[in-house]
């Protein structure tokens, strides 16, 4: 399975990029998320605070993930 996955906000920055392809077999956004998480230079998301999307949705971590679906990953936003 292939699945665009984008980054925002520091997690760009850290990361190095604002999206990527992956290829494999996930069940949901939390197994696209350890699957990034294990490599060098992916930590930053393995933040207990975390945001993710699904096809432009916001959604949680246990939301299922399909072949050609963008998923995204951001901080928490905060507003003043």
């Amino acid at each position: 399975m292939s699945i665009n996955v984008l980054f925002f906000a520091r997690y760009s920055e850290t990361v190095g990029f604002d999206s990527l392809e992956m290829e494999g077999d996930f069940a949901t956004v939390d197994a696209v998320r350890v699957a990034l998480a294990a490599d060098p230079g992916f930590e930053v998301l393995n933040e207990t605070r975390l945001m993710c999307a699904r096809n432009q949705e916001i959604c949680t971590l246990d939301e299922p993930v399909q072949a050609g679906d963008e998923v995204a990953f951001f901080p928490p936003v905060t507003g003043g």
